[in-house]
């Protein structure tokens, strides 16, 4: 089974990464997922700002073109060389699969393939067709650090500027980050910056500049945007934002929340079942706290303002592709208005 550790990604990066075309990042820590992907188009060699040898695509796009993945990862530059696509925002989508599936089983020797997921559970296809390619391609799971992680990236950090820190501070700074990996990265960078010169952070130097980055989360925002509640919105959208976490995250997990909403409704409709029963088949995989507000959004919008909206959301997403200057703007613009759609619809 091609799956690498959490523990075992340094190694991997340095010795194996090489020896793979697809590599297939999920987990619900998305700056976690968004950083790994990063290093590894970095260990690839290919210049990154080249758009002849870099090829970054949306799952939304994917979709408007189910070929195009085969069609990039076949076609030689046109300068020749290497080439790298990024694909972001997938999930269980059926045409990436079976794109993954035939280009696992296909000789890429010039191209390379980053796919970045979410939350893919065991059994999800996208992660058991990566898992089976074995040679070809790898599964690389992030989950939120633990203890040891977190400490060893306090340690990175710090020792980047010369810093060192007290028992105390450390137990407190570990206690206020670990939510999100890029999130816990910038908390421990402003508390360098902060510090620096000092020789050795104490607590209170933590107690003065650190926020809570454990409770920063994409999925917070999103469930305001469901539930249709702006302040909650706003409140979030400010945690990410100070955090310095892409508020494109945001939009993206948007996008993929109403594509299984789609799903859902579908079936809903189709079969004649009540929300909460879809909620127990398709919903298995959400965490506890979520499920009130997925299922509270099943029931108050329609299938056909399901599919509107997701059409608007992919739409934002390749605005931001294509004005990459106003991407914040974009996201955050489109993001307050699925608030405000969702404020509207009548509760069940």
């Amino acid at each position: 089974m091609a799956e690498i550790k959490s523990h075992e990604f340094e190694g991997f990066l340095q010795k194996s990464a090489h020896l793979y075309r697809i590599y297939l990042i999920y987990g619900p820590d998305r700056g976690l997922v968004s950083e790994r992907a990063g290093m590894i188009a970095a260990k690839s060699g290919i210049d990154q700002n080249d758009p002849f040898s870099v090829t970054k695509l949306d799952v939304g796009d994917l979709q408007k073109e189910p070929g195009r993945l085969v069609d990039e990862a076949q076609s030689i530059g046109l300068f020749g060389g290497e080439k790298l696509i990024w694909v972001r925002g997938a999930a269980n989508e059926k045409y990436l699969v079976d794109a993954v599936a035939f280009l696992s089983g296909a000789s890429l020797e010039a191209a390379s393939i980053i796919i970045e997921a979410g939350d893919l559970k065991k059994g999800a296809t996208l992660r058991k067709t990566v898992e089976a390619a074995r040679s070809a391609a790898v599964a690389i799971p992030c989950y939120a650090d633990d203890g040891r992680a977190l400490n060893a990236l306090i340690d990175n950090e710090l020792s980047a500027e010369g810093l060192g820190i007290t028992p105390a501070a450390r137990q407190a700074l570990v206690a206020l980050i670990g939510g999100d990996r890029i999130a816990s990265r910038n908390e421990i960078r402003k508390l360098a910056l902060y510090c620096r010169g000092i020789g050795t952070i104490d607590d209170h130097h933590v107690a003065e500049i650190i926020g809570d980055a454990s409770a920063i989360s994409v999925d917070d925002a999103v469930d305001a945007i469901l539930s249709g509640n702006s302040d909650s919105f706003l409140h979030a959208m400010q945690k990410i934002t100070s955090s310095k976490t892409s508020v494109f995250l945001v939009l993206q997990a948007c996008l993929r929340q109403f594509q299984l909403l789609d799903t859902m409704r579908a079936e809903m409709d189709e079969k004649k079942l009540p929300a909460a029963q879809i909620m127990q088949t398709q919903g298995r995989h959400l965490h506890f706290r979520r499920k009130p507000i997925i299922e509270q959004a099943l029931k108050s919008w329609s299938a056909e303002a399901i599919s509107h909206e997701t059409k608007r959301l992919q739409a934002a997403v390749l605005q931001t592709r294509q004005r990459q200057i106003l991407e914040d703007s974009i996201a955050m613009q489109t993001l307050l208005s699925t608030t405000l759609q969702s404020a509207r619809r009548p509760q069940a």
